[in-house]
């Protein structure tokens, strides 16, 4: 029986059904690569600014996303701060793949099984496009940052350091 053409994700039919335009942008993902994003950067050709990778953290009431370059880290006192609560803490990895429905490396902020408190590195507004994982590892999507936080209903903040 002949195989089918991999179907979207859930990412790319959240923003097809808003309207929303974007690019999908795939590559080969090698399994040894330390860093996701820092992999997606260089197989794209992309600036490591304009590339953003979806953290999740634990705030003690539930779980929340970051959304910031891959060229820098979460700031998690700067998070906290977005999210109003007293601190967070990386969320484990299983945890983040059960509550989004992706795999770690392929966590979109878009399309995600339950929508959680997201906030956006205020740093994507520098950009008209930025790039976000699609929903798998090895498929980056490229739209506009006024799109992404409009679909994730993410709050802006410098949370990136």
């Amino acid at each position: 029986m002949a195989r089918r053409a991999p179907s979207g994700t859930p990412a790319t039919a959240a923003l097809t059904a808003a309207g929303v335009g974007f690019s999908q942008h795939v590559y080969e993902h090698d399994p040894s690569a330390p860093s996701y994003g820092l992999e997606a950067v260089a197989a794209l050709g992309l600036p490591a600014e304009q590339m953003f990778k979806t953290l999740l953290v634990e705030t003690g009431a539930g779980l929340a996303v970051g959304v910031v370059p891959v060229s820098g880290m979460l700031d998690l006192k700067a998070m906290a701060t977005a999210l109003g609560v007293k601190r967070v803490t990386m969320a484990d990895p299983t945890a983040a793949e059960r509550s989004t429905g992706y795999v770690v490396g392929g966590i979109s902020p878009v399309g995600q099984k339950r929508p959680l408190p997201t906030v956006v590195d205020e740093s994507a507004e520098l950009f008209d496009t930025v790039y976000v994982s699609g929903g798998r590892r090895g498929l980056d999507l490229g739209l506009s940052s006024t799109d992404l936080v409009r679909m994730t209903g993410a709050v802006v903040a410098d949370i990136g350091r």
